[in-house]
Protein backbone atom coordinates (compact mmCIF):
# COMPACT_ATOMS: atom_id res chain seq x y z
CA UNK A 1 0.00 0.00 0.00
CA UNK A 2 0.92 3.53 -0.82
CA UNK A 3 0.13 7.25 -0.10
CA UNK A 4 -0.16 6.54 -4.19
CA UNK A 5 -4.23 7.25 -4.28
CA UNK A 6 -4.06 10.67 -3.26
CA UNK A 7 -1.00 11.77 -5.63
CA UNK A 8 -3.45 13.27 -7.84
CA UNK A 9 -2.75 16.16 -10.01
CA UNK A 10 -4.76 19.32 -10.29
CA UNK A 11 -3.96 21.66 -13.33
CA UNK A 12 -2.75 25.36 -12.03
CA UNK A 13 -5.72 26.62 -13.99
CA UNK A 14 -8.23 24.55 -11.69
CA UNK A 15 -6.34 25.86 -8.78
CA UNK A 16 -6.06 29.40 -10.05
CA UNK A 17 -10.09 29.10 -10.24
CA UNK A 18 -10.67 27.89 -7.12
CA UNK A 19 -9.15 30.28 -5.51
CA UNK A 20 -11.17 32.85 -6.84
CA UNK A 21 -14.46 31.00 -5.40
CA UNK A 22 -15.52 29.66 -8.68
CA UNK A 23 -18.17 26.90 -7.92
CA UNK A 24 -17.07 24.39 -10.71
CA UNK A 25 -13.16 24.27 -10.01
CA UNK A 26 -13.98 24.14 -6.06
CA UNK A 27 -16.35 20.86 -7.20
CA UNK A 28 -13.86 19.34 -9.37
CA UNK A 29 -11.13 19.27 -6.77
CA UNK A 30 -13.88 17.61 -4.18
CA UNK A 31 -14.69 15.18 -6.51
CA UNK A 32 -11.15 14.44 -7.27
CA UNK A 33 -10.25 13.93 -3.92
CA UNK A 34 -13.35 12.54 -1.82
CA UNK A 35 -12.44 8.88 -2.00
CA UNK A 36 -9.13 8.90 -1.09
CA UNK A 37 -10.13 11.40 1.39
CA UNK A 38 -12.79 9.06 3.15
CA UNK A 39 -10.46 6.09 2.66
CA UNK A 40 -7.45 7.98 4.61
CA UNK A 41 -10.16 8.91 7.23
CA UNK A 42 -11.58 5.79 7.85
CA UNK A 43 -8.30 4.24 8.06
CA UNK A 44 -7.64 6.75 11.17
CA UNK A 45 -11.03 6.71 12.57
CA UNK A 46 -12.35 3.28 11.60
CA UNK A 47 -16.12 4.63 11.76
CA UNK A 48 -17.37 5.46 8.13
CA UNK A 49 -19.65 8.22 9.70
CA UNK A 50 -16.48 9.80 11.18
CA UNK A 51 -14.71 9.68 8.35
CA UNK A 52 -17.47 10.88 6.14
CA UNK A 53 -17.63 14.18 8.70
CA UNK A 54 -14.22 14.46 8.39
CA UNK A 55 -13.79 14.66 4.99
CA UNK A 56 -16.49 17.41 5.29
CA UNK A 57 -14.71 19.53 7.65
CA UNK A 58 -11.63 19.17 5.85
CA UNK A 59 -13.23 20.24 2.61
CA UNK A 60 -14.76 23.51 4.27
CA UNK A 61 -11.32 24.10 5.81
CA UNK A 62 -10.09 23.94 2.20
CA UNK A 63 -12.47 26.16 1.05
CA UNK A 64 -11.75 28.50 3.92
CA UNK A 65 -7.95 28.31 3.20
CA UNK A 66 -7.22 27.43 -0.48
CA UNK A 67 -5.94 31.08 -0.77
CA UNK A 68 -3.24 30.25 1.87
CA UNK A 69 -1.73 27.33 -0.68
CA UNK A 70 1.18 28.94 -1.70
CA UNK A 71 2.24 26.13 -4.50
CA UNK A 72 5.48 25.47 -2.76
CA UNK A 73 4.67 21.62 -2.89
CA UNK A 74 1.79 18.83 -4.21
CA UNK A 75 -1.48 19.90 -3.96
CA UNK A 76 -2.79 16.76 -2.74
CA UNK A 77 0.00 16.83 -0.01
CA UNK A 78 -1.36 20.22 1.37
CA UNK A 79 -4.88 18.86 1.04
CA UNK A 80 -3.91 14.98 2.45
CA UNK A 81 -2.30 17.03 5.36
CA UNK A 82 -5.87 18.55 6.21
CA UNK A 83 -6.94 15.56 6.24
CA UNK A 84 -4.92 14.37 8.65
CA UNK A 85 -5.27 16.99 11.01
CA UNK A 86 -8.90 17.03 10.75
CA UNK A 87 -8.78 12.72 11.23
CA UNK A 88 -6.77 13.99 14.37
CA UNK A 89 -8.75 16.36 15.74
CA UNK A 90 -11.86 14.31 15.80
CA UNK A 91 -10.08 11.46 17.19
CA UNK A 92 -9.23 14.48 20.27
CA UNK A 93 -12.57 15.46 20.61
CA UNK A 94 -14.45 12.06 20.24
CA UNK A 95 -12.21 9.58 22.54
CA UNK A 96 -10.72 12.73 25.02
CA UNK A 97 -7.17 14.12 24.82
CA UNK A 98 -5.53 10.78 26.58
CA UNK A 99 -5.53 8.46 23.61
CA UNK A 100 -5.82 5.01 24.75
CA UNK A 101 -2.15 2.77 24.10
CA UNK A 102 -0.76 -0.30 23.56
CA UNK A 103 0.77 -1.21 26.58
CA UNK A 104 4.68 -1.77 26.52
CA UNK A 105 5.75 -4.78 25.20
CA UNK A 106 9.33 -6.31 24.87
CA UNK A 107 8.73 -8.23 21.64
CA UNK A 108 10.52 -7.00 18.76
CA UNK A 109 9.09 -6.66 15.53
CA UNK A 110 12.32 -8.08 14.09
CA UNK A 111 12.38 -7.42 10.47
CA UNK A 112 9.10 -9.21 9.61
CA UNK A 113 7.18 -7.41 6.82
CA UNK A 114 4.20 -5.12 7.50
CA UNK A 115 1.21 -6.54 9.14
CA UNK A 116 -1.09 -6.20 6.20
CA UNK A 117 1.49 -7.37 3.20
CA UNK A 118 -0.46 -10.63 2.92
CA UNK A 119 -3.50 -10.12 4.61
CA UNK A 120 -6.84 -9.74 2.77
CA UNK A 121 -8.73 -6.49 3.15
CA UNK A 122 -11.80 -7.96 4.99
CA UNK A 123 -9.17 -9.58 7.77
CA UNK A 124 -7.20 -6.20 7.71
CA UNK A 125 -10.05 -3.74 8.55
CA UNK A 126 -11.24 -6.07 11.58
CA UNK A 127 -7.77 -6.35 12.91
CA UNK A 128 -7.50 -2.42 12.46
CA UNK A 129 -10.65 -1.88 14.08
CA UNK A 130 -9.44 -3.66 17.40
CA UNK A 131 -6.38 -1.35 17.90
CA UNK A 132 -6.53 1.60 19.73
CA UNK A 133 -7.49 4.64 17.86
CA UNK A 134 -4.23 6.40 18.18
CA UNK A 135 -2.37 3.39 17.04
CA UNK A 136 -4.44 2.42 14.05
CA UNK A 137 -3.63 6.20 12.87
CA UNK A 138 0.29 5.75 13.60
CA UNK A 139 -0.20 2.47 11.75
CA UNK A 140 -1.69 3.90 9.10
CA UNK A 141 0.30 7.40 8.62
CA UNK A 142 3.93 5.62 8.90
CA UNK A 143 3.58 2.42 6.33
CA UNK A 144 0.45 3.48 4.15
CA UNK A 145 0.66 7.97 4.07
CA UNK A 146 4.79 7.30 4.37
CA UNK A 147 4.64 10.07 7.04
CA UNK A 148 7.87 10.07 9.20
CA UNK A 149 7.93 9.21 12.76
CA UNK A 150 8.80 13.38 13.60
CA UNK A 151 6.18 14.62 11.21
CA UNK A 152 3.83 11.92 13.31
CA UNK A 153 4.88 13.06 16.53
CA UNK A 154 4.55 16.85 15.51
CA UNK A 155 0.93 15.97 14.47
CA UNK A 156 -0.07 13.99 17.59
CA UNK A 157 1.53 16.07 19.83
CA UNK A 158 3.54 13.20 21.68
CA UNK A 159 7.27 12.22 20.99
CA UNK A 160 8.99 10.70 17.87
CA UNK A 161 9.63 7.96 20.42
CA UNK A 162 6.26 7.50 20.58
CA UNK A 163 5.58 7.47 17.19
CA UNK A 164 8.09 4.46 16.77
CA UNK A 165 6.86 2.75 19.91
CA UNK A 166 3.72 2.68 18.45
CA UNK A 167 4.34 1.89 14.65
CA UNK A 168 6.34 -1.41 16.49
CA UNK A 169 4.00 -2.63 19.07
CA UNK A 170 1.04 -1.64 16.87
CA UNK A 171 2.64 -4.01 14.15
CA UNK A 172 3.47 -7.21 17.08
CA UNK A 173 -0.33 -6.21 17.64
CA UNK A 174 -1.50 -6.47 14.19
CA UNK A 175 0.40 -9.56 12.95
CA UNK A 176 -0.89 -11.00 16.42
CA UNK A 177 -4.59 -10.12 15.29
CA UNK A 178 -3.86 -11.04 11.64
CA UNK A 179 -2.51 -14.76 12.08
CA UNK A 180 -5.15 -17.85 12.03
CA UNK A 181 -5.37 -19.18 15.50
CA UNK A 182 -6.87 -22.79 14.61
CA UNK A 183 -6.20 -23.09 11.11
CA UNK A 184 -7.79 -26.66 10.95
CA UNK A 185 -11.03 -25.16 11.34
CA UNK A 186 -10.90 -23.30 8.14
CA UNK A 187 -10.63 -26.59 6.03
CA UNK A 188 -14.59 -27.59 7.48
CA UNK A 189 -15.93 -24.88 6.19
CA UNK A 190 -13.86 -25.11 2.63
CA UNK A 191 -15.83 -29.23 2.49
CA UNK A 192 -19.02 -27.50 3.44
CA UNK A 193 -18.98 -24.87 0.75
CA UNK A 194 -17.84 -27.33 -2.12
CA UNK A 195 -20.53 -29.61 -1.48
Amino acid sequence: MTAASFQIDIPDTVLARARRGETGALEQIYRAFERPSYTLALRMLGNADSARETVHDAMLHLLERIHQFRGDSPFWGWLRQIVVNQALMRLRRERGVAFEELPDDDSSPGTAPTPWALADSRHLEQALDRLPALTRSVLWLYHVEEYTHPEIAAMTGKSVSFSKSQVARGGVRLRALLEPTQPQEAAPCLIATAQ
